[in-house]
């Protein structure tokens, strides 16, 4: 079991191993690698933790492919806030991200073929989308305007309004949408960064995910309102959290 714990640092590693080729490239400046680092430290150690939690023995190749995409996403995350200190080509970020993207079909599959759904896995894979929405937004507010960040950070604000109403953390019931929306607007930020369209069509392709992606969390959050005034919640947070991934 505690081999199975350890699991998740072996990708935090390797990202730290991946930032240092790149870095022989791309010069990451202090900013970029302790972000990435963090990332990749914080990101580990929670997984590990969920995993002792459990008692879990096995990680599986569809938490594999998660944790893989963890890593991009801290690679990307040290591109990202390196180019705040100066010009940084989106040449080595868009490439590193629409991998990313494409992984996110992978693991849900692979999870449904090995027969490894789980709670943990829905919650890793909901957190590494999450992040990366993030983390492009950040690099794209430069292109479009900070605005842009509300589309990752509807994520957070969803969480933090649960601690204070509780209701919000009611199992929602399952939406394919969801992924649909998520996908797209990591396709239409990515987009963005690669800087192919002019400012107006960057604007305009941020500016329709950022609808999407509040189009749905106000529906979620609509439901949750209807439920809580129809009957008290019945689950955990955890699981409410967790429904909702890509397994």
């Amino acid at each position: 079991m505690r081999k199975v714990q350890f699991l998740p640092w072996l990708w935090a590693v390797a990202g730290v191993v991946a930032l240092g080729a790149i870095g022989t490239a791309i010069p990451l400046s202090i900013l970029g690698w302790t972000s990435a680092a963090g990332y990749l430290l914080v990101s580990s150690a929670l997984v590990s933790r969920g995993l002792r939690r459990r008692g879990s023995t096995w990680f599986g190749a569809a938490n594999a492919v998660t944790a893989t995409r963890s890593m991009l996403v801290g690679i990307a995350t040290g591109l990202v806030m390196t180019s705040f200190g100066g010009a940084v080509s989106p040449v080595p970020l868009v490439p590193i991200v629409v991998v990313a993207l494409v992984l996110d079909a992978v693991d849900g599959a692979v999870a449904r073929r090995t027969g490894s759904v789980s709670e943990l896995g829905g919650r890793f894979d909901m957190e590494v989308d999450a992040f990366l929405l993030l983390v492009l937004g950040v690099h794209d507010a430069r292109y479009v305007g900070w605005w842009v960040l509300a589309i990752g950070l509807l994520r957070y604000a969803f969480v933090a309004a649960a601690w204070v109403l509780p209701f919000l953390s009611r199992t929602l019931p399952y939406r394919y949408w969801r992924k649909v929306v998520t996908a797209a607007c990591g396709v239409a930020l990515a987009l963005v960064a690669a800087q192919v369209l002019p400012t107006a069509g960057n604007v305009l392709v941020a500016a329709a995910a950022l609808l999407l992606v509040a189009e749905s969390f106000g529906r979620d959050v609509i439901w949750l309102v209807r439920m809580n005034l129809s009957r008290p919640a019945l689950v955990s947070p955890d699981k409410a959290e967790a429904r909702d991934g890509s397994r």
